[in-house]
């Protein structure tokens, strides 16, 4: 029962720019504001498409010096970021651009924060009240996704692993959130399917996830639902056989999950969280092998939010089993695996990835508690 009697704060992103050929603005904005010497943040394979490169040469074309940064790891950790504030100090930087997936906006958000922010990145952690240092002026920012999956672009939060131990730490800070997104669905059009694929199940997660989180958020919670709609409509053409429709409904659904998770995600980014941390495994990919299986662990006592995704996803039946089902036809659907084992994932891992997902930072939203005996219950039945 919600108590109405009960302050509570929402708020949402950025302004965005969404389209093909949104990415042609980029240089108009940056003068329009001042600005000439950005820093594109983005990972090795990124900068090395044809995509990419024309974006550069339509800055330079426009008299815009351009400083690349890619030497980031797909699950980025805190040597990543200090190398990249050193380069935007080094070359005299005026602003940041992040342009890719989730790895990349997480670096180029926690380099915005870092370069007048001077303690130790992960004093930062918001898990342990690290936000009220965020005090000083940050540089100017605007994001660029060439992914639907993370929803980063949009998002007030990166999430930097510590090199050694890897563990996951979050920086959070309202004002780490882009100026302008430039949200461009021909950016994606020449991603493989499984990347594709991998990122549309992100997406999905993050969406079911929110619609169902414990908090009260009715906005997110709307929000959730039709992202959820517009994934299943899209995401096997838009793996399968792409075209603009698909994958533009693909990028927006993307952008929803993320404005949508401020309400909260739960215990299958939880299981997630370890596989990248443990075994480097890619983040969409071990949320869509876990999400059947997370979501089998919510379903009892949910029957009415099953029943609103069941309709939302036009399924002929409106029960959380038919949800689950439908979560590994789609699967295999999309040529992603379904167990854990056919990811890398062994027997013997069960126990470690246990307490990982145990301290993981998502299940303390999740509608039911988890406990590290579920937790390895779901690991072993996903085995």
């Amino acid at each position: 029962m919600t108590d109405f009697n009960t302050i509570r704060q929402f708020s949402f992103p950025t302004i965005i720019r969404f389209g093909a050929g949104a990415v042609k603005e980029l240089p108009a904005h940056l003068l329009a504001n001042g600005l000439s010497r950005p820093l594109l943040v983005t990972d090795p394979m990124v900068s090395g498409l044809d995509f990419f490169k024309a974006i550069k040469e339509s800055l330079t074309a426009k008299s815009i010096s351009v400083e690349v940064f890619s030497d980031i790891h797909k699950n980025p950790v805190k040597s990543d970021v200090l190398k990249g504030g050193d380069v935007y100090k080094a070359t005299n930087r005026d602003c940041i651009i992040g342009i890719g997936g989730g790895a990349a906006m997480d670096v180029a958000r926690a380099i915005v924060l870092r370069i007048n922010h001077h303690r130790d990145l992960f004093e930062y952690d918001d898990l342990i009240g690290g936000d009220q240092y965020v005090t000083e002026a940050v540089p100017y920012f605007i994001t660029v996704p060439t992914t639907s999956g993370t929803g980063s672009e949009v998002g007030r939060s990166a999430i930097i692993s510590e090199d050694d131990t890897h563990r996951k730490r979050i920086l959070f800070a309202p004002k780490l959130m882009a100026k302008i997104v430039f949200a461009d669905p021909l950016l994606t059009m020449e991603l493989p399917s499984f990347i594709t694929a991998a990122t549309g199940m992100d997406a999905l997660t993050h969406n079911m996830e929110a619609y169902i989180a414990k908090n009260f958020h009715p906005m997110a919670a709307g929000i959730a639902l039709e992202g959820i709609s517009l994934i299943n409509e899209s995401i096997v053409n838009a793996v399968n056989k792409p075209d603009l429709a698909s994958r533009s409904k693909m990028m927006i659904a993307s952008l929803m999950g993320a404005v949508a998770f401020q309400k909260g995600l739960g215990v299958v980014h939880s299981l997630a969280h370890p596989l990248s941390s443990l075994l480097d495994t890619h983040h969409g990919l071990a949320n869509a092998v876990n999400l059947p299986y997370g979501m089998r662990f919510n379903a009892p006592g949910l029957e009415t939010e099953f029943k609103r995704m069941a309709l939302t996803m036009e399924l002929s039946e409106t029960t959380g089993e038919a949800v689950i089902n439908h979560l590994f036809e789609l699967n295999k659907q999309l040529g992603l695996p379904t167990r854990l084992r056919d990811i890398g994932v062994k027997e013997e891992h069960i126990e470690t990835l246990s307490d990982l997902a145990l301290a993981d930072f998502c299940h303390p939203n999740n509608p039911k508690p988890v406990t590290r005996n579920d937790f390895k219950q779901l690991y072993t039945e996903a085995l």
